[in-house]
């Protein structure tokens, strides 16, 4: 590990065993974040929340059951795609790579790219995720994969890809998969792809998932399930903000809202306070008033034109190696390099 890791004063590091160790911001750190992120954007009249703030180890939880309801696609396509990979993606391997996975939940695709690179003597797995299910995935996969190591860092994907940026100088395989890559604005969007493309090292290889546009209907009921886990996963950022930053929100208050907008090719989330309200957010220093019917928007997920993902690729600069579809064409996984 390079000295700039291990003297980055920013970070507690914790050591599990020989093969796990990870990265965590101080935890003052982190709370001084999250209250100042939430004061800023619910000070505004349109107010949001940062949708990586849903991901607490219960939204978390429940985003997983979401991926596993019948109206949500996206999971379900996108580990198809992945398992077609274990014959074509080797073909673009031409030397030991590091997994880095941005946004690792449980790592239940994270396994389909491991298997892939089984053929390597010494398997690494560098996963960057915000909420703490990262530790917990990570020892289940040591204990499945015997010549794996695991080097986590359990912060935003901009900060990790930071770290990353000056750890050494073996290849890595970036994945950025779900379709995460929907929740940013495109102005955010393309500046995020910037900064992976100033991650890369020469010979890197980055694999992004997009969701595609599709029928309205189809986006529509992904996003509203009929177990209204997805309401739950919603609401659960104001349980979030009550529990670390002492706020009063009143979850019966509020309901979960979501939209496909065609015109911007994007499912717009949001929760919607029920009736004339007031909220105090204790360590943000805020008080709100809300308004009946007044939206707190959550979340985007932009969904893309094949064309568009290959232009926007391009743009940044990034050399376009191999797009795999679904049978239905719901989906894409591109595979880019560094030119």
């Amino acid at each position: 590990m390079s000295d700039i890791v291990e003297k980055n004063l920013d970070y507690k590091k914790y050591v599990v065993d020989s093969k796990l160790r990870y990265f965590k911001p101080h935890a003052t750190q982190i709370e001084k974040t999250f209250a100042e992120e939430i004061s800023s954007s619910l000070s505004r009249d349109s107010k949001f929340i940062n949708p990586k703030f849903f991901y607490d180890k219960k939204g978390s939880d429940l985003f997983e059951k979401i991926c596993s309801t019948p109206e949500y696609y996206p999971t379900r396509t996108e580990i198809s795609i992945l398992k077609k990979l274990k014959n074509e993606l080797p073909t673009f391997l031409d030397d030991d790579f590091r997994l880095v996975e941005l946004g690792s939940g449980s790592s239940v695709k994270t396994r389909l790219l491991l298997d892939i690179l089984t053929s390597q003597n010494n398997m690494e797995y560098f996963p960057i995720d915000i909420s703490e299910i990262l530790a917990e995935s990570s020892e289940q996969l040591l204990h499945d994969y015997e010549n794996l190591t695991i080097t986590g860092i359990i912060d935003t994907y901009e900060g990790g890809l930071e770290f990353l940026r000056t750890y050494d100088k073996k290849k890595n395989l970036i994945i950025f998969l779900g379709s995460s890559f929907g929740n940013f604005s495109p102005i955010d969007g393309y500046k995020f792809l910037e900064k992976v493309y100033s991650t890369m090292k020469p010979g890197d290889l980055f694999l992004i998932g997009l969701d595609l546009v599709k029928e309205k209907e189809i986006l529509e009921s992904a996003y509203n399930d009929s177990q209204k886990i997805t309401a739950e996963f919603n609401l659960n950022v104001l349980s979030r903000i009550n529990n670390e930053l002492d706020a009063d929100f009143n979850l019966n208050n509020f309901s979960h809202h979501a939209i496909y907008n065609q015109k911007d090719q994007r499912i717009e989330m949001y929760l919607k306070s029920l009736s004339e309200q007031s909220v105090v957010i204790s360590k943000s220093n805020l008080e709100l008033i809300f308004n009946k019917d007044e939206l707190i928007h959550t979340e985007y997920s932009h969904k893309y034109r094949l064309s568009e993902i290959h232009d926007l690729l391009d743009d940044v600069g990034f050399e376009l190696k191999h797009t795999w579809l679904d049978e239905k064409n719901h989906f894409s996984l591109s595979l880019v390099s560094k030119t």
